[in-house]
């Protein structure tokens, strides 16, 4: 059902051409979030373009589908330039985010009706118990497609996050694929001064989960530990992926830099970025 199976220079192209997206659509509102989004893109095109089973006729309950939630809400650039780019809705679209009336809000939203959305997202910690709840719901009805969800790493020092780590280990929910982007970045400061996570790999562990590591900005091993992820469905354990990745990755002036969590590029920074982000046939919006 998956309409796309790029090879990985495919996808590299598509990941430059989102990134493209992602730079554009927050310098046009002056807001946004660009540095988590930068850093999750090949995250986002593997999973649309190689590693997800689903439908672009879009359902609500997705049924028979594999499904996807964001609990990071705010790096929603990203995420509405892969749906779109994936043929959810038209790419056009990207021009109105964050404008009034825009389906397209800040932190992905569902009254509106925005093709690709099941939940709104973005009060921090909450992403993996839906995520849960989903998978859950899958099981009991004997539908044998996979849940993924995204979390950042900063988003870890919530609470909520650890009683659902609990939950999915007690109730061997073992149809949900999670992953952590760990920048080691949030938007005070670098997570080691906010607050030391620790080794999130052994903390996991010790909850029950089976724990897989990957660079997250190459799919030459990002692909690789996805197809293992799937693999690891359906042994009693639900699955965890760590993945480190550069916030602002693509753009060297934004890289590695929380400074960029939620800052808009000005006018000469844009045209430096989207030099950077060059394409073979960019087909910006």
């Amino acid at each position: 059902m998956n309409p796309h199976n790029k090879s990985i220079e495919e996808l590299k192209d598509i990941a430059a051409q989102v990134r493209r997206d992602i730079v554009r659509m927050v310098h046009a509102v002056n807001s946004g979030h660009p540095g988590g989004s930068l850093g999750c893109t090949d995250y986002f095109v593997s999973l649309y373009f190689k590693v997800m089973d689903y439908s672009t006729d879009f359902s609500m309950d997705g049924k028979g589908e594999d499904l996807f939630f964001l609990s990071n809400g705010h790096i929603s650039p990203v995420w509405y330039s892969t749906l779109a780019r994936a043929g959810f809705f038209d790419v056009s679209e990207l021009a109105t985010f964050r404008k009034i009336d825009s389906r397209l809000q800040g932190h992905p939203a569902t009254e509106e009706g925005l093709e690709g959305i099941r939940v709104a997202s973005g009060s921090l910690g909450q992403g993996l118990s839906v995520a849960l709840g989903a998978a859950q719901t899958k099981k009991l009805n004997n539908d044998d497609k996979l849940v993924y969800v995204l979390m950042g790493d900063g988003e870890v020092e919530e609470g909520q996050v650890w009683e659902a780590a609990m939950y999915a280990a007690h109730h061997k929910i073992d149809n949900v694929i999670a992953t952590i982007d760990r920048n080691g970045q949030q938007i005070d400061g670098s997570t080691n001064e906010v607050m030391s996570l620790g080794d999130l790999k052994a903390k996991f562990e010790a909850f029950g989960w089976h724990v897989l590591e990957a660079n997250g900005n190459s799919f030459e091993t990002l692909l690789p530990a996805l197809e293992e992820a799937k693999r690891s469905t359906g042994h009693g354990k639900p699955v965890m992926i760590m993945m480190d990745t550069e916030m602002g990755y693509g753009v060297d002036f934004m890289m590695g830099s929380h400074k960029w969590h939620g800052v808009a590029p000005n006018d000469e920074q844009l045209q430096i970025a989207l030099q950077q982000l060059a394409v073979k046939v960019a087909s910006d919006y």
